[in-house]
């Protein structure tokens, strides 16, 4: 994924949080960057107590979208 925002004062981590969270119909608060904060790989979590699964079918679905 890449977004528009500059690599400054985590500004582009930020982003790319705010967009997973809307691209899973997540709140902003419930992606946190557990690994690559300052780094251009990152790893993220999903904090979704309600329902795990929808949260994979979502991941298929972005996955198999062109």
């Amino acid at each position: 994924m890449s977004v528009a925002a500059r690599a400054v004062d985590g500004a582009a981590t930020a982003a790319v949080c705010r967009a997973v969270a809307d691209a899973f119909g997540l709140r902003a608060r419930d992606v946190s960057v557990v690994t690559g904060a300052t780094a251009r790989t990152k790893v993220l979590e999903l904090a979704s107590p309600d329902d795990p699964v929808a949260l994979r079918e979502r991941l298929n679905a972005l996955l198999d979208s062109p």
